[in-house]
This record gives structure tokens, C-alpha cells and sequence, in this order.
């Protein structure tokens, strides 16, 4: 099993005092001998439909109740990954950046805490997004980021994912108003100011040793889960393919879906074999520090989340 302990201190430095903040932003595990770290980018308020828009609303209602969440919108976590393989320090995922035309103040603050961390820009190598969508890639197009990335950077994503936002399909998502402009200005912006730095895969891809991007659709065309593995460890990031309703509720639909039918399915495969190989599973929108396992129960499934080893 894996070691939940701090890195190393020539991998991972213990960062900055972080007194402005009461609560730590980042945990540390160790996967073998590839040190990752979880960072929070803050909180997205949604509504709670976008949970399972096609549920039963008596049915979703019950669900948020029994998990004492509030009844008409709550605070989506937002979490970032960095790893450090050999030579190579990844940014898994970049955060939502700013966007002051949706009002979300409370996201967007992975840059200031991978500086709390003393993680430096230009100590990344790489990056891999696991999809498009502006909370997974709205870090990189914030005003002077591009300019402290190194000029060697790589950044990995599925060559279906590069297709699909020439022309997004959004005709099966049910999202609030505003999101798909946005959605649509950021991932353009993206593509224009980085496409000099985009390495792209069909469907799996080696990072570094012990680092691989699997692509599996679903929530988007080329969304991709990534696994980072040394040793007898393991540990699965999940990006958008699994929310905290779909351990009990696989089947409802997540409103950013762009296939919700085949995210539906990706969703309850890779459930599976997170529950048959017991690995650790790390996922965008679960609750901070996000790490857990996934067992099964009865024709569903069930989130273990890990206890803290501080």
C-alpha cells in the first residue's frame, strides 16, 4: 500500500509558512518512488441538478439530504495534481483560472498555492490535461502564466480532444447559462496560445516512468484518465469520469457531459477496475484531498476515503 506521507524534501519542498490559510490547500503521498501532491483550486458553486439531471428530483433531493449537502447548490471541489517522476515534475490538470463574467471567486487559486508549495512555473515539464473543459485548463491562459513556463514545455493531451473543440458539440449537456461561451472562448484560447507546445496521443500515452495518459471519452471525446504507478503502488487520476454521485448513482448524468450515455459507461468500467486492483483514486471534482479507494456494494459501488496521515 502507499506510504500517505510527505515527500522527500529535495522532491517536494514543505513550502511556505501558509498562514493566511487555516486549512492546508495540498497533501503529499508517496506512489513508490514518484512523489505526487494534491492541490486545491478552490471550490465551484453549481447547482445541484447538475449532479443528475436525468434522476428522479424526489430521488437526487434524497441523495443530497442523506449526504447533508445543501438543497439547491453546493461547492464543487477543484483539485490539480503534481508529479514528480525522475527528472520530471507534471502538472496534472491546471485549474479554472479567472473567468469575471461567471462570479466564481472562489476558484481559480491553483497558481498562488503551487507558489505556497514552492512549486515554480518553470520547474514544469510537463502537463497533461485531462480535457479542455475551462476548469481543467483556465490556469494556463491566465495573464503572465505562458511567460514563466519553460520553452521546452510539453503539454499532453488525446488528439480527439483537439478535434472535438474545433467544432464542441453541446447539444447534449444541461448546463447553466453562460458555461458553454465560456467553455468555448477558453479551450479557443488555449488552442491559439499553446498549440506550438501540444504533444498528442490516440489513446495512451508514457509521460514519464511509471506515468501514463490512458484516453477514454465519455465526458468529452478525448478525456483521459491518467495513472502514475511504481512498485506495488498505484494511483488513478480520474478527472472528470467519476463525481461524488457516481459511486452510488453511476448512472446519473453530470451536466458537463458532453456523451453522458458513454460517460455513463466509462464511468461504471473504470469503476470496476479501481475496485478490483484497490489503487488509489484521485478525481477533479471530489471532495479535497480527493484520495480514496473504491469498493463495491451491492449492484453499486462505494467511496473509501483515506485517512489522513499527517
Amino acid at each position: 500500500m502507499p506510504q500517505l506521507q510527505p515527500p522527500a524534501e529535495d522532491s517536494f519542498h514543505h513550502g511556505k509558512s501558509g498562514k493566511s490559510e487555516l486549512v492546508s490547500s495540498r497533501y503529499a503521498v508517496k506512489i513508490g518512488d514518484i512523489d505526487v501532491m494534491i492541490i486545491s483550486d478552490g471550490v465551484l458553486p453549481l447547482p445541484n441538478e447538475m449532479l443528475g439531471y436525468n434522476a428522479d428530483p424526489a430521488h437526487l433531493a434524497d441523495w443530497v439530504s442523506d449526504m447533508f449537502l445543501p438543497t439547491d447548490t453546493f461547492d464543487w471541489p477543484l483539485n490539480a495534481v503534481v508529479v514528480h517522476s525522475g527528472d520530471q515534475i507534471i502538472l496534472l490538470d491546471a485549474g479554472l483560472g479567472m473567468d469575471p463574467d461567471l462570479h466564481l471567486p472562489r476558484a481559480g487559486q491553483l497558481l498562488k498555492r503551487l507558489d505556497a508549495a514552492d512549486i515554480d512555473l518553470g520547474s514544469v515539464t510537463d502537463i497533461v490535461l485531462t480535457h479542455l473543459h475551462m476548469d481543467h485548463i483556465g490556469g494556463l491562459v491566465v495573464p503572465g502564466v505562458k511567460e514563466k513556463l519553460r520553452p521546452d514545455l510539453k503539454i499532453h493531451v488525446a488528439a480527439a480532444e483537439v478535434r472535438f473543440w474545433q467544432a464542441p458539440d453541446f447539444s447534449h449537456v444541461h448546463m447553466p447559462e453562460g458555461f458553454p461561451d465560456a467553455l468555448r472562448a477558453t479551450a479557443k484560447k488555449f488552442l491559439a496560445d499553446y498549440g506550438d507546445h501540444l504533444t498528442l496521443f490516440d489513446d495512451m500515452k508514457e509521460i514519464a516512468p511509471g506515468v501514463t495518459a490512458r484516453r477514454t471519452g465519455g465526458h468529452t471525446p478525448g478525456h483521459c484518465v491518467i495513472r502514475v504507478a511504481s512498485g506495488a503502488d498505484a494511483l488513478t487520476f480520474a478527472g472528470d469520469a467519476v463525481f461524488a454521485v457516481g459511486f452510488e448513482q453511476p448512472e446519473w448524468f453530470n451536466g458537463f457531459e458532453h456523451d453522458p450515455e458513454e460517460a455513463v459507461r466509462v464511468r461504471v468500467e473504470l469503476l470496476k477496475e479501481l475496485a478490483s486492483t484497490g489503487e488509489l483514486l484521485v478525481a477533479t471534482h471530489l471532495p479535497f484531498p480527493s484520495l480514496g479507494r473504491v469498493a463495491v456494494t451491492a449492484d453499486a459501488f462505494r467511496w473509501v476515503p483515506v485517512f489522513w496521515d499527517y
